[in-house]
């Protein structure tokens, strides 16, 4: 029997409105069109296509929503719904969990994204290296913290070649913990326990950015996130986030974004 055009209307999701219409029309229909969705597994299909990423959607308190294929063979669990409803520290071994738990609760805690952690975790073939992850915080309609979105990239190659080790990581996490402070790259490299050169060389080995453009984006992406969910003021921002000033910031946000903070914080507000 054929389908009515009503009955499509229904199964359909919304069509885009005309070029002439508002940004806020646009915003309305791509929520729209998510809501049209039946859910989001099909993340899960699209991540298990790429083994060296492993996906996760978490809960509030850690639990597990959804995971893709690639952490199954990785942790020993028959099959994905192995995981679903499970903490990290039981099926993670208890010192790779006990700082993705760390992680978790810092965001939880802040609001903050986790962006490019370097982690350690279990390849494939289940042999241990090292990882790229980020973390978002998923919301609610309220705005309120319901849970979080995980993607961690495998780093193979700067694993077998040595670039990575605990050193190098603590001196990254000093980035990302103490990004408000001065940040002198020799101090970065003796924590580290390598030369300048040598620090220098991992961090574009691993992150294709320079120690200070690595340290500028960290700044950026806390301040991105200022702007998205608050209403503080564009210096105390500036200041907040280790910039000296918000002309400092401003600069270093209009040349990595193409706007500043004033134009980017307007066209979110416009989206919303």
């Amino acid at each position: 029997m054929r389908e009515t055009p009503c009955a499509l209307a229904v199964r359909l999701p919304p069509q885009p409105p005309s070029p002439g219409h508002l940004h806020a029309d646009l915003d309305t229909w791509r929520q729209q069109f998510f809501r049209a969705l039946p859910d989001a597994r099909c993340l899960e299909a699209l991540f298990d296509r790429a083994p060296d990423i492993v996906f996760s959607i978490k809960d509030r308190a850690g639990r597990y929503v959804s995971i893709s294929e690639a952490c199954t063979e990785r942790c020993g669990l028959a099959s994905r719904h192995d995981a679903i409803g499970k903490m990290a520290h039981e099926i993670f071994p208890p010192h790779m969990a006990a700082r993705y738990q760390a992680q978790d609760e810092r965001l939880f805690g802040t609001g903050e994204p986790v962006v490019d952690n370097l982690d350690l975790t279990l390849f494939n073939d289940r042999s241990p290296g090292w990882c790229l992850t980020n973390k978002e915080p998923l919301r609610d309609a309220g705005g309120a913290i319901v849970g979080l979105v995980c993607m961690s990239r495998d780093l193979h190659e700067p694993s077998r070649a040595g670039f990575i080790d605990d050193r190098f990581v603590e001196a990254v996490d000093h980035i990302l913990t103490h990004y408000p402070a001065p940040l002198r790259i020799e101090s970065l490299a003796r924590r580290a326990g390598v030369s300048v050169a040598q620090f220098e060389r991992r961090m574009r080995r691993i992150f294709q950015l320079s120690a200070g453009q690595f340290i500028t984006k960290t700044r950026i992406d806390i301040a991105i996130n200022w702007l998205k969910g608050s209403d503080m003021a564009i210096a105390d921002i500036a200041l907040r986030c280790g910039f000296c000033d918000q002309s400092a910031l401003s600069r270093q946000f209009r040349a990595l974004t193409g706007l500043s903070p004033r134009q980017y914080r307007q066209l979110l507000r416009l989206g919303n």
